[in-house]
């Protein structure tokens, strides 16, 4: 299962010469890049203006402070994150089985191809109840992967079928523990398997377990 998902482009700019209208996009394109390479608090909102190629009062016009700076790269991601979990849901329509097992590996997806954006929603320590919105967009991620769970729990005998938000966060946590593990290039962990394969398996322990698919499937 290598199934590759569109990926939704995101706004990219220069350091220099940003037109009015941008320079916030800018500064969250210029953090983005800074917590891929050294964290969520490895950098400052200087450094964060500088990669921008502005004076670091321009960022104060835009962010109270560096958590505000990261939890809007934080949003974006959601909205991202979402998008490419739709897609995957709907390249699977109409089995169901399809469907639930693409989400899981979009997320493997959005990791590798988002890294600050995945840092700054998973790692940074911004609530998704920080705004509103964040918690409107998080939620809106995670409801594709509850929907293809509860699509695939329809085949369950409904005395045996679990909940639909704890079968779906069983499979998140699963697909977020290959990324933290094996995918991100941790230092002093290696994988002697790709990632795609150790989620795959670990998905088809879980719904052989559920009685979802065969021994041999």
């Amino acid at each position: 299962m290598t199934t590759k998902f569109a990926v939704p482009p995101i706004s990219g700019m220069p350091k220099r010469g940003y037109h009015h209208g941008n320079l916030r996009q800018a500064l969250i394109d210029g953090a983005l890049k800074l917590i891929e390479d050294r964290g969520p608090t490895g950098f400052t909102l200087s450094e964060a203006a500088k990669q921008a190629g502005v004076t670091p009062a321009a960022v104060y016009r835009h962010f109270e402070g560096r958590e505000d700076l990261i939890a809007e790269g934080a949003l974006q991601g959601y909205h991202i994150f979402a998008e490419l979990m739709e897609a995957a849901y709907q390249s699977g329509q109409p089995s169901a089985l399809k469907a639930f097992e693409a989400t899981g590996r979009a997320y493997l997806a959005f990791a590798r191809d988002y890294p600050g954006h995945y840092i700054a929603m998973f790692e940074s320590g911004i609530s998704v109840n920080r705004t509103p919105d964040l918690a409107a967009a998080a939620a809106r991620a995670s409801g594709v992967l509850e929907q293809a769970a509860s699509d695939l729990s329809q085949h369950i005998p409904f005395e045996k079928r679990p909940p639909a938000s704890m079968f779906s966060a069983h499979i998140w946590a699963l697909s977020h523990g290959v990324v933290e593990l094996f995918a991100r290039n941790s230092p002093g962990r290696a994988s002697p398997f790709p990632a795609d394969e150790l989620l795959e398996s670990g998905i088809g322990i879980y719904l052989r377990g559920l009685g979802l698919i065969g021994p041999d499937d």
